[in-house]
Protein backbone atom coordinates (compact mmCIF):
# COMPACT_ATOMS: atom_id res chain seq x y z
CA UNK A 1 0.00 0.00 0.00
CA UNK A 2 2.93 2.74 0.80
CA UNK A 3 4.77 1.64 -1.90
CA UNK A 4 2.00 1.95 -4.00
CA UNK A 5 1.13 5.64 -2.79
CA UNK A 6 4.83 6.59 -2.97
CA UNK A 7 4.79 5.63 -6.73
CA UNK A 8 1.49 7.25 -7.55
CA UNK A 9 2.83 10.53 -5.29
CA UNK A 10 5.77 10.62 -7.47
CA UNK A 11 3.92 9.90 -10.89
CA UNK A 12 1.94 12.88 -10.12
CA UNK A 13 4.34 15.28 -9.06
CA UNK A 14 6.33 14.92 -12.46
CA UNK A 15 3.26 14.97 -14.07
CA UNK A 16 2.01 18.04 -12.46
CA UNK A 17 5.48 19.64 -12.88
CA UNK A 18 5.06 18.62 -16.55
CA UNK A 19 1.81 20.73 -16.52
CA UNK A 20 3.41 23.56 -14.74
CA UNK A 21 6.04 24.25 -17.37
CA UNK A 22 5.74 26.12 -20.41
CA UNK A 23 5.22 24.18 -22.99
CA UNK A 24 7.80 25.36 -26.09
CA UNK A 25 11.11 27.30 -24.56
CA UNK A 26 12.13 28.89 -28.00
CA UNK A 27 10.12 30.61 -30.86
CA UNK A 28 8.96 27.75 -33.33
CA UNK A 29 9.80 29.89 -36.18
CA UNK A 30 12.26 32.16 -37.29
CA UNK A 31 9.22 34.70 -39.10
CA UNK A 32 5.84 34.43 -39.94
CA UNK A 33 5.28 35.64 -43.01
CA UNK A 34 6.73 32.15 -44.42
CA UNK A 35 5.08 29.75 -42.66
CA UNK A 36 1.68 29.56 -45.42
CA UNK A 37 0.74 31.03 -48.50
CA UNK A 38 -2.94 29.90 -48.31
CA UNK A 39 -3.84 32.14 -44.62
CA UNK A 40 -5.07 34.63 -47.72
CA UNK A 41 -5.36 33.01 -51.11
CA UNK A 42 -6.07 34.45 -54.63
CA UNK A 43 -9.28 33.25 -54.66
CA UNK A 44 -10.07 35.75 -51.50
CA UNK A 45 -12.11 39.10 -52.26
CA UNK A 46 -10.52 42.47 -52.76
CA UNK A 47 -12.36 45.47 -51.50
CA UNK A 48 -11.00 47.69 -54.12
CA UNK A 49 -13.20 50.43 -55.97
CA UNK A 50 -11.74 52.57 -58.03
CA UNK A 51 -8.30 54.74 -59.20
CA UNK A 52 -8.59 57.98 -60.06
CA UNK A 53 -5.17 59.67 -61.53
CA UNK A 54 -4.81 63.31 -59.22
CA UNK A 55 -1.62 64.21 -61.48
CA UNK A 56 2.03 64.79 -59.94
CA UNK A 57 3.22 66.26 -56.52
CA UNK A 58 6.28 66.14 -54.03
CA UNK A 59 6.11 63.89 -51.10
CA UNK A 60 8.54 62.44 -48.68
CA UNK A 61 8.55 58.43 -48.66
CA UNK A 62 11.00 56.22 -47.08
CA UNK A 63 13.07 54.28 -49.76
CA UNK A 64 15.01 51.13 -48.12
CA UNK A 65 17.65 51.61 -50.84
CA UNK A 66 18.91 54.59 -49.65
CA UNK A 67 18.23 53.89 -46.81
CA UNK A 68 16.14 57.05 -45.54
CA UNK A 69 13.70 59.68 -46.56
CA UNK A 70 13.62 61.31 -49.78
CA UNK A 71 11.64 63.21 -51.44
CA UNK A 72 10.30 62.38 -54.52
CA UNK A 73 7.88 63.91 -57.81
CA UNK A 74 5.66 60.96 -57.34
CA UNK A 75 2.60 59.99 -59.32
CA UNK A 76 -0.27 60.75 -57.65
CA UNK A 77 -3.33 57.94 -57.50
CA UNK A 78 -6.52 58.44 -54.97
CA UNK A 79 -7.92 54.58 -53.91
CA UNK A 80 -11.03 53.92 -52.51
CA UNK A 81 -11.79 50.68 -50.80
CA UNK A 82 -15.62 49.56 -50.68
CA UNK A 83 -15.55 49.66 -46.81
CA UNK A 84 -15.15 53.39 -46.80
CA UNK A 85 -11.23 53.69 -46.44
CA UNK A 86 -9.69 55.72 -49.09
CA UNK A 87 -5.49 56.54 -49.35
CA UNK A 88 -2.90 57.91 -51.74
CA UNK A 89 -0.95 55.71 -53.80
CA UNK A 90 2.68 57.66 -54.37
CA UNK A 91 4.63 56.49 -57.02
CA UNK A 92 8.40 56.60 -57.66
CA UNK A 93 9.10 58.72 -60.79
CA UNK A 94 11.50 55.58 -62.01
CA UNK A 95 8.50 54.08 -63.43
CA UNK A 96 8.24 56.92 -66.23
CA UNK A 97 5.06 57.33 -66.98
CA UNK A 98 1.55 57.87 -65.60
CA UNK A 99 0.49 54.18 -67.39
CA UNK A 100 3.29 52.19 -65.90
CA UNK A 101 2.37 54.20 -62.39
CA UNK A 102 -1.58 53.26 -62.86
CA UNK A 103 -0.44 49.78 -63.08
CA UNK A 104 1.34 49.04 -59.95
CA UNK A 105 -0.73 51.74 -58.17
CA UNK A 106 -4.05 49.39 -59.28
CA UNK A 107 -1.79 46.17 -58.51
CA UNK A 108 -1.28 46.93 -54.84
CA UNK A 109 -4.54 48.60 -54.54
CA UNK A 110 -6.51 45.71 -54.92
CA UNK A 111 -3.94 43.72 -52.60
CA UNK A 112 -3.68 45.40 -49.88
CA UNK A 113 -7.86 45.79 -50.33
CA UNK A 114 -7.95 42.12 -49.54
CA UNK A 115 -6.43 42.92 -45.86
CA UNK A 116 -8.70 43.61 -43.06
CA UNK A 117 -10.69 46.82 -42.36
CA UNK A 118 -8.40 47.18 -39.14
CA UNK A 119 -5.52 46.73 -40.91
CA UNK A 120 -6.16 49.33 -43.58
CA UNK A 121 -8.11 51.96 -41.59
CA UNK A 122 -4.30 54.07 -40.86
CA UNK A 123 -2.69 53.30 -44.61
CA UNK A 124 -3.29 56.91 -45.32
CA UNK A 125 -0.51 56.37 -48.27
CA UNK A 126 1.21 53.88 -49.96
CA UNK A 127 4.50 54.49 -51.31
CA UNK A 128 6.01 52.51 -54.36
CA UNK A 129 9.26 52.27 -55.31
CA UNK A 130 11.69 49.63 -57.42
CA UNK A 131 13.86 47.73 -55.48
CA UNK A 132 14.75 44.14 -53.84
CA UNK A 133 14.30 45.42 -50.60
CA UNK A 134 11.75 44.10 -47.78
CA UNK A 135 8.45 46.07 -47.75
CA UNK A 136 7.61 47.73 -44.71
CA UNK A 137 4.94 49.57 -42.23
CA UNK A 138 4.03 52.09 -39.77
CA UNK A 139 3.92 55.74 -40.65
CA UNK A 140 0.44 55.75 -41.79
CA UNK A 141 1.88 54.23 -44.89
CA UNK A 142 2.85 50.85 -46.06
CA UNK A 143 5.88 50.55 -48.14
CA UNK A 144 6.40 48.44 -51.53
CA UNK A 145 9.54 47.90 -53.12
CA UNK A 146 8.40 45.96 -56.43
CA UNK A 147 11.27 44.02 -57.11
CA UNK A 148 10.23 42.25 -53.38
CA UNK A 149 6.96 41.35 -54.76
CA UNK A 150 8.77 38.61 -56.97
CA UNK A 151 10.14 37.33 -54.00
CA UNK A 152 6.72 36.93 -52.04
CA UNK A 153 4.96 36.34 -54.82
CA UNK A 154 7.26 32.96 -55.98
CA UNK A 155 6.34 32.17 -52.13
CA UNK A 156 3.12 32.49 -52.54
CA UNK A 157 2.77 35.38 -49.43
CA UNK A 158 2.47 38.65 -50.64
CA UNK A 159 -1.46 39.07 -49.09
CA UNK A 160 0.56 37.54 -45.81
CA UNK A 161 3.32 40.13 -45.99
CA UNK A 162 0.63 43.09 -46.33
CA UNK A 163 -1.38 41.70 -43.16
CA UNK A 164 2.26 41.96 -41.56
CA UNK A 165 2.91 45.45 -42.94
CA UNK A 166 -0.71 46.46 -42.14
CA UNK A 167 -0.68 45.15 -38.89
CA UNK A 168 2.50 47.82 -37.98
CA UNK A 169 0.51 50.62 -39.52
CA UNK A 170 -2.79 49.94 -37.80
CA UNK A 171 -2.42 48.16 -34.83
CA UNK A 172 0.77 49.41 -33.77
CA UNK A 173 0.36 52.45 -32.28
CA UNK A 174 -2.71 51.50 -30.17
CA UNK A 175 -1.40 48.16 -28.60
CA UNK A 176 2.19 47.54 -29.05
CA UNK A 177 2.88 49.31 -25.64
CA UNK A 178 -0.81 48.14 -24.11
CA UNK A 179 -0.52 46.81 -20.72
CA UNK A 180 -3.06 43.91 -21.59
CA UNK A 181 -0.52 43.06 -24.55
CA UNK A 182 2.39 43.73 -22.09
CA UNK A 183 0.67 41.32 -20.05
CA UNK A 184 -0.06 38.38 -22.54
CA UNK A 185 3.26 39.11 -23.77
CA UNK A 186 5.03 37.90 -20.36
CA UNK A 187 1.94 35.27 -19.52
CA UNK A 188 2.85 33.22 -22.90
CA UNK A 189 5.67 30.67 -22.98
CA UNK A 190 7.28 32.26 -25.92
CA UNK A 191 7.22 34.70 -28.75
CA UNK A 192 5.60 33.26 -32.29
CA UNK A 193 9.15 33.77 -33.70
CA UNK A 194 12.55 34.55 -33.18
CA UNK A 195 11.94 38.05 -35.16
CA UNK A 196 9.52 39.07 -32.69
CA UNK A 197 11.39 38.28 -29.66
CA UNK A 198 14.53 40.32 -31.04
CA UNK A 199 12.08 42.76 -31.75
CA UNK A 200 9.91 42.67 -29.31
CA UNK A 201 7.94 46.16 -29.51
CA UNK A 202 8.55 46.28 -33.07
CA UNK A 203 7.55 43.06 -34.38
CA UNK A 204 5.81 40.97 -31.90
CA UNK A 205 1.74 42.09 -33.13
CA UNK A 206 2.46 42.29 -36.15
CA UNK A 207 4.52 38.77 -36.26
CA UNK A 208 1.22 37.30 -34.07
CA UNK A 209 -1.45 38.98 -35.88
CA UNK A 210 -0.83 36.94 -38.72
CA UNK A 211 -1.19 33.58 -37.31
CA UNK A 212 -4.05 34.40 -35.23
CA UNK A 213 -6.06 34.99 -38.71
CA UNK A 214 -4.85 31.78 -39.26
CA UNK A 215 -5.67 29.60 -36.46
CA UNK A 216 -9.13 31.29 -35.47
CA UNK A 217 -10.15 31.63 -39.00
CA UNK A 218 -8.04 29.75 -41.47
CA UNK A 219 -7.30 26.47 -39.15
CA UNK A 220 -7.93 24.13 -42.34
CA UNK A 221 -5.11 26.17 -44.35
CA UNK A 222 -2.47 25.14 -42.10
CA UNK A 223 -1.06 22.16 -41.10
CA UNK A 224 -2.17 20.14 -37.29
CA UNK A 225 1.45 20.67 -36.32
CA UNK A 226 1.69 24.50 -37.14
CA UNK A 227 -1.70 24.76 -35.34
CA UNK A 228 -0.33 23.19 -32.21
CA UNK A 229 3.15 25.00 -32.07
CA UNK A 230 1.29 28.68 -32.58
CA UNK A 231 -1.65 28.13 -29.91
CA UNK A 232 0.85 26.47 -27.32
CA UNK A 233 3.41 29.51 -28.20
CA UNK A 234 1.01 32.42 -27.38
CA UNK A 235 -2.77 31.46 -25.67
CA UNK A 236 -2.82 34.94 -24.37
CA UNK A 237 -1.63 36.74 -27.13
CA UNK A 238 -4.50 35.05 -29.25
CA UNK A 239 -7.03 35.66 -26.37
CA UNK A 240 -5.65 39.21 -26.88
CA UNK A 241 -6.85 39.26 -30.22
CA UNK A 242 -9.60 37.49 -29.56
CA UNK A 243 -10.90 40.65 -27.15
CA UNK A 244 -9.83 43.24 -29.47
CA UNK A 245 -12.41 44.87 -31.80
CA UNK A 246 -11.51 44.34 -35.60
CA UNK A 247 -13.64 44.63 -38.93
CA UNK A 248 -11.87 41.51 -40.76
CA UNK A 249 -14.01 42.23 -44.01
CA UNK A 250 -13.23 41.42 -46.84
CA UNK A 251 -11.59 38.84 -45.58
CA UNK A 252 -13.83 35.06 -45.28
CA UNK A 253 -14.03 33.47 -42.05
CA UNK A 254 -14.01 29.97 -42.95
CA UNK A 255 -15.72 27.82 -39.77
CA UNK A 256 -13.16 27.23 -36.88
CA UNK A 257 -11.65 23.64 -36.97
CA UNK A 258 -13.73 21.81 -34.32
CA UNK A 259 -11.17 19.15 -33.48
CA UNK A 260 -7.91 19.70 -32.21
CA UNK A 261 -4.89 18.07 -30.88
CA UNK A 262 -4.48 18.20 -26.96
CA UNK A 263 -0.99 20.61 -26.04
CA UNK A 264 1.29 19.24 -23.80
CA UNK A 265 -0.32 20.70 -20.81
CA UNK A 266 -3.48 18.95 -21.33
CA UNK A 267 -2.26 16.06 -22.14
CA UNK A 268 -0.27 15.70 -18.71
CA UNK A 269 -3.71 16.64 -16.80
CA UNK A 270 -5.73 14.10 -18.98
CA UNK A 271 -2.55 11.23 -18.02
CA UNK A 272 -2.80 12.48 -14.32
CA UNK A 273 -6.56 11.92 -14.11
CA UNK A 274 -6.31 8.76 -15.99
CA UNK A 275 -3.53 7.64 -13.42
CA UNK A 276 -5.57 8.80 -10.05
CA UNK A 277 -8.41 6.93 -11.56
CA UNK A 278 -6.41 3.49 -12.19
CA UNK A 279 -5.12 3.54 -8.22
CA UNK A 280 -8.27 4.43 -6.75
CA UNK A 281 -9.75 1.35 -8.99
CA UNK A 282 -6.54 -0.96 -7.22
CA UNK A 283 -7.17 0.35 -3.93
CA UNK A 284 -11.28 -0.37 -3.89
CA UNK A 285 -9.97 -4.14 -5.71
CA UNK A 286 -7.92 -4.72 -2.73
CA UNK A 287 -9.86 -3.70 -0.01
CA UNK A 288 -12.63 -6.07 -1.22
CA UNK A 289 -9.93 -8.93 -1.44
CA UNK A 290 -9.71 -8.33 2.59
Amino acid sequence: MKKTLATALTITTLLLLIASAPSLAEPPYQGTIWIDPDIITADDPSAFESLTYAGRGNHVVYDRRVPGWVTINAYLFDVVWDDGIQSQAQINPEFGSVNAAAIEAEKYARAIGKIPTCLRVDVDEIWINKGVQPYGGGNRSILIHTGQTEIYEQRGVLDETLVHEGSHTSLDTAHAYASGWIEAQNSDPTFISTYARDNSKREDIAESFLLWMAVRYRSEAISQQDYNLITQAIPNRLNYFDNMECDLYPFVISEPDQYTIPTLNQWALIMLSLLLLNLIRIEHKKRRAL
